[in-house]
């Protein structure tokens, strides 16, 4: 999977970094869901005034979804025999 990243300053003026956004295919089923949960990310990002330079969309995600549509969205395997 690919990811981006997207960079911008918040209301104080400090660049703030967000890195592991998925990128996905036009006909996704998550593809609103995800444009959706970044802008709610961003803006909460946007307004805050943090120490933190640097937030990982990937982890913002695992918080909020449900574990399976995580799990569909990064398709996350089972490794076997614990390799």
């Amino acid at each position: 999977m690919l990811f981006k990243s997207l960079e911008f300053k918040n209301v104080i003026g400090q660049k703030v970094k967000i890195i592991e956004i998925p990128v996905l295919e036009e006909d996704s089923t998550y593809k609103f869901m995800i444009q959706a949960r970044l802008q709610t990310y961003v803006t909460s990002l946007y307004e805050e005034k943090s120490l933190k330079k640097c937030y990982s969309f990937k982890d913002y995600l695992k918080k909020i979804m449900k574990w399976p549509d995580y799990e569909r969205l990064f398709k996350i395997g089972e490794l076997k025999n614990n390799a």
